[in-house]
């Protein structure tokens, strides 16, 4: 095992990113070989208000009509069932009743007065199609994780950042309370209490520094070494939006997202996931698995990115040839990993063993 601390990675950040990058393709080639994993999903935007206003955002909506009713969820499910998907990745807004009343008139409406509970109930009707709920609602306490939990094959939480200069005016995550790193940390420390198969991240080219992009990283692995609950971890890049704040920023340069891939793979445990959009790197998706990812997480048949719309799913059949064409197989996956499957209730777990039946390729010996 390599084991590098900040110092020592920063002074290679300096003055020898090969060396970064070699590493970074030792450790990855020695656990995963040449297989790259993916997950066939269904994108679900539950609600685009949020309380959050993060500068790049362009997901965000004051719009009260933007819900996704169980009636339509109901035939999106139908839809997912037929395209042969089998995760549901549900997305919303971070605690919008916090910030609109027309949100709580909303679950009001169906008999809900959280969030956090209209959500556990979509994970329920995912669970009556035999479909895998993977949910992302933001900061949450340990009592809603543990009620998610239950109806939940995996949940996540990207970290972003553990930099509270973020939160200064003029800066990304000014007017966003859900992206205090405390709160988010905590978050994942109570995940990891309740031993939630978890996905978390880092967000890069949002403003922060080398110091601080790295201390995320080890931020991360502090919880996953006491928990052993974090099965994944994303470095995403920022992706500019038209109609945001930060709309005219620069993305970040591909030998920072390159860099940012071998970092995180140095730091982190070498069976973690490390996973990276790709849509957001259709260009340099080759690179970015040789510097250390093995996984390209969600890629849906039948819906959009809603967070990055201007950037469109490989075609599946498309993104298999490109990657045999580098001596790379890609394997589907589900939600949860085998190895933390330990964690999930008999339902879920009965669920996943009728997938494992029928579709033995779903599973992979290193993984």
């Amino acid at each position: 095992m390599i084991i590098m601390d900040s110092e020592e990675i920063l002074n290679l950040v300096n003055n020898d990113r090969s060396e970064l990058h070699s590493k970074a393709q030792e450790i990855k080639t020695n656990t995963f070989g040449n297989i790259v994993t993916f997950s066939r999903n269904l994108f679900v935007p539950v609600t685009h208000q949020c309380r959050n206003r993060c500068g790049y955002c362009s997901f965000v909506s004051d719009d009260s009509n933007s819900w996704i009713t169980p009636e339509n969820y109901q035939s999106l499910l139908k839809d997912a069932k037929n395209a042969n998907c089998k995760e549901i990745l549900l997305t919303l807004g971070e605690k919008p009743e916090e910030k609109y009343q027309s949100a709580k008139d909303y679950l009001n409406q169906y008999g809900f007065d959280k969030t956090v509970n209209y959500v556990n109930h979509f994970c329920e009707l995912a669970l009556n199609f035999n479909l895998l709920p993977h949910s992302n609602l933001g900061v949450l306490t340990f009592d809603e994780l543990a009620i998610l939990k239950e109806n939940n094959a995996s949940m996540g939480l990207m970290l972003e950042s553990s930099s509270y200069r973020l939160m200064d005016k003029n800066q990304a995550h000014y007017l966003s309370p859900g992206k205090d790193p405390s709160l988010r940390l905590d978050t994942l420390i109570e995940a990891g209490k309740l031993k939630i198969p978890f996905t978390s991240g880092i967000l890069i080219g949002i403003g922060e520094t080398w110091e601080e992009r790295i201390q995320a990283l080890f931020d991360i692995k502090s919880i996953q070494t006491k928990y052993s609950n974090i099965q994944e971890v994303i470095v995403q890049n920022f992706n500019p939006q038209p109609g945001t704040p930060m709309s005219s920023w620069s993305a970040p340069l591909e030998y920072d997202v390159l860099l940012s891939i071998s970092i995180a793979r140095i730091i982190l445990q070498p069976s973690i996931n490390l996973q990276i959009p790709p849509n957001l790197n259709k260009y340099r998706l080759i690179d970015a698995l040789n510097y250390g990812a093995n996984d390209l997480g969600g890629i849906s048949p039948i819906s959009i990115d809603y967070i990055n719309p201007n950037h469109e799913w490989h075609k599946e059949q498309e993104l298999a040839e490109k990657l045999n064409s580098s001596n790379y197989e890609l394997v589907e996956r589900l939600p949860v990993y085998p190895s933390y499957e330990k964690y999930l209730n008999t339902r879920i777990r009965k669920i996943i063993e009728e997938y494992r039946e029928n579709e033995k390729a779903l599973y992979s010996s290193n993984r």
